[in-house]
């Protein structure tokens, strides 16, 4: 019995010991025992739609068997025919508009009583209009602005809420090129402490970089929506992208009832690593706010440590290196999937323009999605960051202007408040080509539109895309404003820019509008066009409503490839130039009337297939070898063909056919191609380049027979089950040899079963009226795509293809949790 409460005795006092070490370290670490603080959720899963215009769709209960489910991101445009009727117009990608309604029922937990909670949409094409347990939340125009509004008044806790959202983008034509319709980006519930960090409410910069150190400013608003005085600490630490802690602040606020303060702080960083697009290396910003020791509110904000300045003589520097801005314009749609999100769409986007040596992205002509800046942000790329297409003189009927007055200060705002910590973005754009460069009423706006980005933000340059190059006509340049000049095509002026606007900083903001279908040819390939030669006149245009992908045909008001990088290469006042475009996009496709449905400026298809022109610029803008000769081998026997190459990194080319030499090419002056004029004879066309007489690389072109197999080539054998992730797989149409054919436009019919779905076909070509939505797509110059998406199910992917008198084909792909 004594040894029983000696036993006794000594586990109270272990575990009594247990019990102070534990509430010692409590004590010790207070400030970090974290309950949850922001609560951020994915909102995008099982709303109800329905076209056509449902005002009932307020009310808390109504009948909505007829109505679809699906996730958003959505895009109803993209779903439809095209038609040449559609008031959208083939400027507009000739696809439908009109209204949509959203609805989804959701509830919220008991526990968030006392947090305050709001919607936070990311963009809604275009007019929506929001409802919660039938109180009108608000109206916001603007289709590519981000937004949000507070539920928490209205909120059912710990029972089922409605929400319904009106979409109206029936007033047309409000674009010049295609928009999608609906909640097209991200929707998320977030759920804050009464006391929280402010919506975009955190700022960061940069004031002093160098090798050894780099000093960081940083502040944050925060908010006290209780009517009462609260205590807190306000805790920052910047982690480097390992997650290691490199710096932290800490401060104790007092926060008044119903109030908000703004807080200041600065931290020095040792031996900065230096984000660039060539390394783009992050550093995070962790705030948290605690109560005694309850976290109330987090927030993660980007850091990114750069220097970058323009220069009148030398143009752009980065970290005190004179860097070339090699930049591309892009929409915002995503080829088949239209107008809708989707990350892994946006990364391929960007890992093609990557590879292609692109190091600047123009959002053109609106913001673009928060995502697209995260991924500049870490893949590297210099971002203009850009407003408006127009102010309050409009350019088609339902465009900004008609809202112009009462929401640009607000739209410009939310862009500046929401895109600030990027690094990636190095200018803001308050406009493109706009109408008041006209008149003087653009002096006044200008300065105006400037004076409120200069409120937000003083650490970036603003700029606009001018077309106007004569100082006495342009009053947009006239306000004085302007902190960059951005001008639009009119290469041919560059040289002459800083006699016309002395001390003033350059870029070419929109450059080339060059046309081509990808693997089409048109002889003889030095004939120079401009289709059209004018506005509105008539042109000898190709019978199938095809470009040559020959670097010889512009709009009129365009260049070439090669005539607007030889000019902006050699000037070094010039920074850098944006090419219109990096990709094909919905809409605007010019020179042609319908069918033709989307664009021809693209340096890659819209179906994400390289032109030839690509390999321009990745022999110009890479370090990486290049050799690249076409055009394909096909022809008919006597033809006379030029051949061209695009290479790199060596002395000269020399070209084969069959064998047989047909010559050594060098390049001369400024040259970025050689050229040859061969007889056609069926074959084999090899072209091999030197340096100092050794190889560098070799290229085949082989001349392929009828059609008879197709090959599946995936851009990754895996995907995650996530009901969002994608595989975008490349047909290629060959012959039995396995050479491409280059002319095969054979209809390859889908069929994909396990975890995944069919979201998406094309083939690039530019007047297809075939449906993006379809299980099937011809081939067009011997290709085409398929998107296929997770649908949840974790379960391997089958993918078959099927077409007449092809032999069939499967892959398999993995399904990853």
């Amino acid at each position: 019995m004594k040894q029983y409460f000696k036993n006794i005795q000594f586990k109270e006092a272990i575990f009594c010991f247990i019990l102070l070490c534990f509430f010692s370290a409590c004590e010790e670490n207070k400030e970090t025992i974290e309950e949850k603080g922001r609560i951020v959720q994915n909102f995008n899963k099982n709303w109800s739609f329905q076209l056509g215009d449902h005002p009932e769709a307020k009310k808390d209960s109504i009948d909505l068997s007829d109505w679809r489910r699906l996730d958003v991101p959505h895009d109803w445009s993209i779903e439809g025919e095209f038609n040449e009727d559609h008031p959208t117009k083939p400027e507009g990608g000739a696809l439908p508009a009109g209204i949509g309604w959203y609805r989804k029922t959701f509830e919220v937990p008991e526990s968030w009583n006392n947090r305050n909670v709001f919607i936070s949409f990311d963009g809604v094409y275009r007019n929506s209009e929001i409802w919660i347990n039938g109180k009108y939340l608000g109206k916001r125009p603007f289709g590519y602005i981000s937004f949000q509004y507070e539920l928490t008044p209205y909120l059912k806790f710990g029972e089922s809420n409605v929400i319904a959202v009106k979409v109206d983008n029936s007033a047309q034509p409000n674009s010049r090129w295609y928009t999608g319709s609906g909640i097209y980006r991200n929707v998320h519930l977030v759920a804050k402490s009464s006391v929280h960090i402010d919506h975009w409410g955190t700022s960061v910069a940069t004031p002093f970089v160098s090798k050894d150190s780099a000093r960081v400013s940083f502040k944050v608003t925060i908010k006290n929506s209780l009517d009462s005085l609260k205590k807190i600490q306000l805790k920052n630490v910047v982690v480097d992208q390992s997650g290691k802690k490199v710096a932290s602040l800490k401060e104790y606020l007092q926060l008044s009832a119903t109030d908000s303060i703004n807080i200041g702080q600065n931290f020095t960083i040792s031996s900065p690593k230096l984000w660039s697009p060539e390394s783009p290396y992050l550093y995070s910003i962790e705030t948290s706010i605690y109560q005694n020791g309850k976290l109330l509110d987090n927030v993660k904000t980007p850091l990114g440590i750069r220097e970058f300045h323009f220069d009148a003589e030398k143009g752009f520097f980065l970290n005190g290196k004179h860097t070339k801005i090699k930049g591309v314009c892009l929409h915002h749609d995503n080829g088949a999937l239209g107008a809708a999100l989707n990350i892994h769409a946006l990364e391929r986007k960007l890992k093609l323009l990557k590879e292609m040596g692109t190091n600047a992205i123009r959002m053109a002509h609106n913001p673009p999605s928060p995502e697209m800046l995260e991924l500049t942000d870490k893949m590297g790329f210099i971002v203009q960051d850009e407003a408006f297409d127009v102010w309050k003189k409009g350019k088609i009927k339902e465009d900004y202007q008609t809202i112009w007055d009462k929401w640009y200060e607000k739209d410009l705002k939310a862009m500046l408040y929401r895109d600030r910590n990027h690094p990636s973005v190095m200018m803001w754009s308050i406009g493109n080509e706009i109408r008041e460069q006209f008149d003087s009423t653009g002096v006044n706006m200008t300065k105006e539109l400037v004076a409120i980005v200069k409120s937000v933000d003083t650490k970036r340059p603003v700029t606009s895309a001018l077309t106007e190059n004569i100082p006495e006509k342009n009053f947009v340049w006239q306000s004085g404003a302007l902190d960059l000049l951005g001008f639009n095509y009119k290469h041919e002026a560059y040289e002459d820019l800083p006699n016309r606007f002395p001390d003033q900083k350059f870029i070419s903001s929109e450059s080339v509008s060059g046309l081509m279908s990808r693997g089409s040819y048109d002889m003889p390939s030095d004939e120079r066009r401009n289709w059209p030669p004018a506005h509105g006149e008539d042109f000898d245009g190709n019978d199938d409503y095809t470009v040559s992908a020959y670097d010889q045909v512009s709009a009129y008001w365009g260049s070439t490839h090669e005539e607007t990088w030889k000019t902006v290469k050699k000037l070094d006042h010039m920074a850098g130039m944006f090419v219109w475009t990096g990709f094909d996009y919905l809409g605007e496709p010019i020179p042609y009337p319908y069918p033709a449905r989307s664009s021809y400026f693209g340096i890659i298809d819209l179906a994400g297939f390289p032109k030839d022109v690509y390999y321009m610029y990745q022999s110009e803008w890479t370090y990486k070898d290049v050799l690249h000769i076409f055009p394909h081998w096909n022809w008919k026997k006597g033809e006379t063909i030029d051949v061209w190459a695009y290479y790199n990194n060596a002395d000269e080319v020399e070209l084969f056919l069959n064998g047989r030499s047909l010559g050594i090419k060098s390049k001369k002056g400024d040259d970025l191609h050689v050229a040859w004029s061969v007889q056609y004879e069926p074959g084999t066309l090899k072209a091999i380049s030197r340096k100092d007489g050794e190889v560098v690389l070799e290229k085949t072109i082989e001349t392929a027979k009828e059609p008879a197999q197709i090959e599946l080539k995936p851009d990754k054998n895996e995907m995650k089950s996530d009901k969002n992730d994608l595989v975008f797989v490349t047909v290629n149409i060959l012959d039995k040899a396995g050479v491409l054919a280059p002319k095969a436009n054979n209809l390859v019919k889908f069929e994909v079963s396990g975890g995944g779905k069919i979201v998406g076909v094309d083939n690039g070509y530019q007047a297809s009226l075939e449906s993006f939505k379809a299980s099937q797509r011809k081939a067009f110059n011997g290709k085409c795509l398929v998107i296929i998406q997770s649908n949840g199910k974790k379960e391997l992917v089958k993918l078959t293809a099927r077409s007449e008198g092809l032999n069939s084909t499967s892959i398999n792909i993995q399904i990853k949790e």
